[in-house]
């Protein structure tokens, strides 16, 4: 028998206002596309930006439909929106919040697995981490580098790529 150990890593900001100036702003940015969540059945707004190589901001938000699972997070409709609009752009950093009238969020919400799983391959495509800030208003700010730092078993099979 062998014994493994995993270990993530990431940094936490008491707030926004610790941040540099670039993922700061970037927090604002998804503050902001919390605005276009379509959320009335879990009344759960989460919205996402992520900031491209070039400097570009693009935004997600959660997209629910009477039709469950028909919605979709927030952080996915950012990134196959950058997927299939701005694939040759790398992404730098995305970043996350939510809000709920029902209760107080005090520490950030973190991706499910499917938006997990997604980012890890946008990694992989890009050849190149991205950096995750995490949270919420008046809570912490959590900083990860790397998908590895929040889904150390993700799904990849190189077999399952086809040379094109």
């Amino acid at each position: 028998m062998t014994n493994h150990e995993i270990k993530i890593a990431f940094d936490e900001y008491d707030s926004l206002k610790e941040l540099p100036t670039a993922d700061h702003d970037l927090c604002l940015e998804a503050t902001e596309a919390l605005k276009n969540s379509h959320s009335p059945y879990s009344k759960f707004r989460v919205g996402a930006a992520l900031r491209l190589q070039s400097g570009k901001i693009i935004y997600g938000s959660n997209q629910e439909n009477v039709a469950y699972p028909s919605g979709l997070c927030a952080e996915r409709v950012a990134l196959f929106y950058w997927g299939a609009n701005h694939p040759d752009d790398p992404v730098v950093a995305m970043a996350v919040t939510a809000q709920t009238d029902e209760f107080m969020l005090t520490k950030p919400v973190t991706s499910c697995g499917s938006c997990l799983q997604v980012l890890a391959e946008v990694e992989k495509k890009q050849n190149k981490p991205i950096k995750i800030l995490l949270f919420v208003e008046g809570g912490p700010v959590w900083v990860i580098k790397g998908i590895e730092n929040q889904l150390p078993f993700l799904f990849f099979e190189e077999r399952l790529i086809t040379s094109q």
